[in-house]
């Protein structure tokens, strides 16, 4: 039976993953680019994707681990990634600049630039400037923002918490971060950037610390 932390820890995981995913939406309703509901469900899908894996994994590696060293294992994973997301602003503020000082890139790391552009800008994804983010660049984007699932779901995976609530949650959560994101933002449409990678960072840190309790 699910207890009520189980499921609060789950659901506090899967906001912290899922901001970023707010945030660009926002970005592009502000931007009045469309996101169909394909896509919105192609973005929570991968994203959900990619979390479960990395979730299923821990789990098939769980009973080869010391119980001894899982709580340090989860608090490192969580912990590292909370740090780095809260200092996420200037990496991506490092990346666009790089992006604009050299624009010729050779063919052969193309595809891993446009995924670094994407995941500084988010807006870049719609490269056909068609002001509608399509299932392909959809796909793209949602590579972008599926990175921090790697360590999240493995950390997730050595816990009790519960693989199939996390993924039903995350694709839940997603869907609506997403979809209210590109609402907002095309209420206020004001073009205004900003960043709360810091926010998910915290409540990652919060859940690291929770890990030592």
């Amino acid at each position: 039976m699910l207890s009520l932390t189980s499921i609060l820890e789950a659901l506090f995981l899967v906001i912290a993953l899922s901001i970023d995913a707010f945030v660009a939406s926002f970005a592009y309703g502000s931007d009045r680019i469309h996101i169909p509901y394909v896509s919105v469900f192609i973005i929570s899908g991968i994203c959900s994707l990619v979390l479960g894996i990395s979730l299923f994994i821990g789990v098939m590696v769980k009973p080869w681990v010391p119980a001894s060293l899982i709580t340090g294992i989860c608090f490192l994973l969580l912990f590292a990634l909370g740090a780095f997301k809260i200092f996420d602003s200037s990496v991506k503020r490092l990346i666009r600049k790089y992006h604009k000082v050299r624009r010729q890139v050779s063919f052969s790391i193309f595809q891993l630039h446009f995924l670094l552009q994407v995941y500084a800008d988010p807006q870049s994804a719609d490269y056909d400037h068609s002001r509608i983010l399509n299932p392909s660049e959809a796909t793209l984007l949602a590579i972008s923002l599926s990175i921090d699932g790697l360590a999240a779901g493995f950390s997730a995976g050595l816990t009790n918490l519960n693989p199939w609530l996390v993924l039903l949650l995350s694709f839940g959560c997603g869907a609506v971060m997403v979809i209210s994101g590109s609402k907002l933002g095309k209420l206020m449409a004001d073009k205004s950037r900003f960043d709360l990678s810091w926010m998910g960072g915290c409540i990652l840190l919060v859940l690291a610390f929770f890990k030592l309790m």
